[in-house]
Parts: structure tokens; sequence; C-alpha cells
């Protein structure tokens, strides 16, 4: 037992660091996902038909693609380097994982951003219609500022199911927690191990993903319509 635990104190820092590696993967996908998925959701209330389906077609398929398929298929057709100018930027494994996964949350944020809009009383809009409002300025200043309290604590639990889902990084050969776990228990060749190992690590996802589920669910109370 003593011999464990100081193996897993040796090894502990190793994979705190992939584990902090993990949360800016899901960081920078949350960021990505959640810009490219509100213009999408705003494309989903756009007056134009056209639109309106396109950006429909484009959030159903990416919101029902397993996500997992979407690393795969990022990792096989994006680039390894991408030419900028005179220069050949690199496209490491790692970045490519961020993209795939920004293409999930952008699905889900499409969603909730949609969902949100459609909320909103038609009187907001007519109101701000007869004070001479454009629907540019009536979106922007008056519905978005609405719908940020109803679109927060989805948005919040989409971003704790997004840190767990980095741990699928690992199956696509990006260096993040749970390749570091595994690399870990080979290099130690000691079954023993195997239990604590990934349970010390699970304990660092609950540790960051609990609390907010719980602020998730203070807010739903705070912002409920009533």
């Amino acid at each position: 037992m003593i011999e464990t635990l100081a193996t897993m104190a040796k090894w502990a820092p190793l994979i705190l660091s992939g584990f902090l590696f993990n949360l800016l993967v899901s960081l920078l996908a949350m960021a990505l996902g959640t810009m490219m998925g509100t213009a999408l959701g705003l494309a989903q209330v756009s007056l134009s038909a056209a639109l309106r389906r396109l950006a429909w077609a484009i959030t159903q398929f990416f919101r029902n693609a397993p996500w997992l398929v979407l690393l795969f298929y990022c990792m096989l057709l994006l680039p390894f380097e991408m030419p900028i100018g005179q220069a050949i930027v690199p496209l490491p494994a790692w970045l490519k994982a961020t993209f795939g996964l920004s293409l999930a949350v952008m699905a889900n944020v499409s969603e909730l951003v949609r969902g949100a809009v459609l909320s909103i009383p038609s009187g907001q809009w007519e109101s701000s219609e007869a004070l001479a409002f454009s629907r540019r300025q009536t979106l922007w200043m008056i519905i978005l500022p609405q719908c940020v309290k109803r679109m927060l604590p989805p948005w919040m639990n989409l971003y704790a199911i997004l840190v767990v889902g980095t741990a699928l990084a690992s199956i696509v050969g990006v260096n993040e927690a749970m390749t570091l776990t595994g690399d870990v228990l080979a290099a130690e060749s000691r079954t023993e191990l195997l239990v604590p190992m990934y349970l010390y690590l699970l304990l660092w996802f609950f540790a960051y993903c609990y609390p907010i589920a719980r602020a998730t669910v203070a807010l739903e109370r705070r912002f409920q319509v009533r």
C-alpha cells in the first residue's frame, strides 16, 4: 500500500499536467465552438428561408455526429501543416482535436441560441419595431442580452460535458491525461496501479466538473422564468 502511494505521488505531477492540458483543450474548443455556434444559431432565426434551412442542416449534422467520429475526420482530413504567407505553420494533433471538439460544441450552442431567441416573447420584437429599431439593433441590444441568462446554465452544462469528452483525444494520439496515465502504467508494469491511477485521474475530472454542475443548478433556479 505504501509503495503504491509512493509511486502515485511520484507520477502525480505528470498526470496533473496532462489534466491541465485537457482543460486548455476544453477552453479553446468551447470558445471557438461558442463563436461559431452563436453565428449558426442566429442564422437559424434569419429572415432568409434558404439561410435558415442551411443553418438547420449544418446544426443537425454536427449535433448528431459522434464526437469520436468528428475527431477522426479532423485528424485525417486536416493537413499536418498550413502555409500562411511565406511561413509554414504546423498543425499539431491537439489543435486538430480541439477543432473537432469545437464542431460538436458549435452545433449544441447553435440550438441553445435558436431556442433562447425564440423563447423571447414576440411583444419584445413588436415594441422594438414601434420604436424604429432595426432588426439588427433589436437582436443585439434587446433580444440577445435577455437570452444570455437563459443560455448560461445549459452552456455551462455543455462545457462540463466537453471537459469529460476531451479524454476522447487520447484515442487519436493526443498526449493528454488519459494518454499519460497509460504511459505511466506501461512504464511501471504493475497491474495493482491500474485502478489507483485511473481513480486519481477521475478525481481530478470530478473535482473540476462537479462545482460547475452545482453552479448550473443554482443558476437554473435563479434565472427560471416564473
